[in-house]
């Protein structure tokens, strides 16, 4: 009789519990789907209005790598304000369903998510400016060869690609200290290449230079 009524009373207060938390669900999977349906309707607005800026053409024009349309700029980007968008409506989901550790785990996510779209803004203007630093400097070294031009064009463009992909990685925090002195290193190899180039470049000039002193001086 005891284990009858236990059990009778276990059932009981299972079926309280899923007939409380029935509404809670329903409520939070609304709410999650109202989020879906909104961020995917921000997601193909964004993606419209670049394609009709013809932002994927005017990356290319300055020299950032082209790739397929799930894997554009511009469908990148609408994925970020996608996903923003979701976990906004996701935190409240989780509220309701009861789920206060999950709350915290989208809290954090949410704060981090920006500093995706900022590296992406970031990559896209260094890339951008890398192309544009490599077209004046072949343009305006045309007192020299062709193909020193075209390699002190491409080493300078090198160089700012390089900084940007570590400015991305320090934006996404990845290994911040390692970036940092990765950074450090890098400007210092360039300072020590420029010094040892000029000054291996500047030899004879220098000589001339102190040759007629010396010769005033006489």
């Amino acid at each position: 009789m005891d284990i009858g009524q236990t059990l009778v009373v276990s059932i009981n207060n299972g079926l309280s519990a899923l007939v409380s938390f029935v509404p809670k669900f329903l409520a939070g999977a609304l709410i999650l789907v109202i989020g879906i349906i909104i961020a995917s309707i921000f997601k193909q607005l964004i993606f419209e209005l670049f394609k009709a800026i013809k932002f994927e053409a005017f990356l290319k024009r300055y020299g950032v790598p082209e790739a397929r349309e799930e894997f554009s700029w511009s469908n990148i980007l609408a994925e970020i304000v996608r996903w923003f968008i979701i976990i906004i409506f996701l935190i409240p989901t989780a509220d309701v369903w009861g789920l206060p550790q999950i709350v915290t785990v989208l809290n954090t996510f949410l704060f981090y998510l920006p500093n995706v779209f900022v590296a992406a803004i970031i990559a896209l203007v260094g890339f951008v400016f890398a192309k544009l630093a490599h077209d004046i400097i072949l343009a305006s070294t045309q007192s020299v060869s062709p193909e020193t031009a075209q390699a002190i064009a491409s080493v300078a463009r090198w160089a700012i690609n390089v900084f940007v992909i570590l400015a991305v990685l320090n934006q996404l925090g990845v290994a911040s200290d390692l970036i940092r002195i990765l950074f450090t290193g890098f400007v210092a190899m360039l300072a020590i290449a420029g010094g040892i180039a000029f000054g291996l470049g500047g030899q004879n000039s220098a000589r001339d230079f102190l040759e007629s002193i010396r010769k005033r001086l006489k």
